[in-house]
């Protein structure tokens, strides 16, 4: 068993955290991640309105007995979704975790904090890391650019960015981008991290409520067959390379887009449609670069007894032999 300070942060087994996903994290793989030993975080956003995601939560509280947390991810809109309702939510529901990303979560620090939860934020840099520290994160979820989603615009690898945080900061760190097995969670632990979070892997488990199309399409694509597209409106989004994502910057190609020209590709409805359905072509999918190390679909506890099994074994057996003795 490995212990670090992000297992005793979260009362968990083991140092592996899934991270919200959108339309991906509902109670099926928050759960099944929970009832692995590891940190599943639901997706609030997911769901239409703060009585739905209440109900989501009680489900999950049926289908685990396990720590679980929350994601709420605070996005530049026109149309903002009520996030103090959602807050609200988890102080009644009594969640004790909320996994903070998009904007920068201090105008909700109050109400959150209030209530005794402990806020993880998600950083791309250094710099946004010493920030959510200084406004009271208890932890920092750091990104590398391999990872799936929005990476940030510095373009820094995990390898260089891990340490660089470490350093830095004094909170627990769980590292994420490009993580997908043992060797991974070793890594992340030789860096300086707490512990490791995956995305795009655990959207490759028997849980993830995603078409069977979208999980093989991760089997088969590999470490090169994602494309970083929205560079040109500094909203830089990794994703799995298709059609939609050719599109996309062919447009960008022709300089001074606008997001109008983006959303026909980019919606959120439509990738969620895409998941429910399993039409690969018909808009974006974020992914990460980790897409390489995904070679099957098993259940998050088979996923997560290999992974810690791998984990233990390069610890105990393989570093043992690398030490000279005398």
């Amino acid at each position: 068993m490995i212990k670090t300070r992000i297992t005793e942060f979260f009362g968990i087994e083991r140092p592996v955290v899934q991270g919200g996903l959108m339309w991906v994290a509902t109670a099926e793989l928050v759960s099944a991640v929970a009832n692995a030993g590891g940190m599943g975080f639901m997706t609030a956003l997911t769901f239409p309105d703060a009585k739905q995601f209440r109900a989501e939560i009680r489900k999950c509280k049926t289908m685990t007995g396990s720590p679980f947390g929350v994601n709420l991810t605070f996005l530049p809109t026109l149309r903002p979704p009520d996030y103090p309702a959602l807050i609200n939510v988890c102080i009644e529901e009594g969640i004790r975790f909320i996994e903070t990303a998009g904007r920068n979560p201090e105008p909700y620090m109050p109400q959150i904090k209030s209530a005794g939860i402990r806020v993880i934020h998600k950083c791309t840099s250094v710099r946004h890391a010493l920030k959510a520290e200084r406004i009271g994160c208890d932890a920092i979820s750091i990104d590398g650019f391999e990872a799936a989603g929005h990476p940030g615009e510095d373009d820094v690898t995990t390898l260089v960015l891990v340490p660089l945080v470490r350093d830095a900061v004094g909170v627990p760190i769980i590292a994420s981008g490009g993580f997908g097995d043992g060797r991974g969670l070793v890594a992340a632990l030789a860096l300086g991290a707490d512990g490791m979070n995956m995305g795009t892997r655990f959207v490759a488990t028997q849980e993830a409520p995603v078409h069977a199309n979208v999980k093989q399409a991760l089997i088969r694509h590999n470490e090169t067959d994602t494309r970083l597209i929205m560079r040109s409106l500094r909203n830089t989004e990794r994703v799995l390379h298709n059609p939609a994502a050719d599109k996309v910057l062919a447009i960008e190609k022709r300089g001074n887009p606008q997001i109008q020209d983006l959303i026909p590709y980019v919606s959120g409805l439509l990738g969620k449609e895409m998941l429910e359905n399993g039409e690969m072509e018909k808009a974006t999918m974020a992914a990460g670069q980790c897409i390489g190390l995904v070679r099957d679909i098993p259940t998050c506890r088979e996923l997560l007894d290999r992974i810690m099994a791998e984990a233990e074994e390069i610890i105990q057996t393989r570093f043992a032999r690398m030490l000279a003795k005398g």
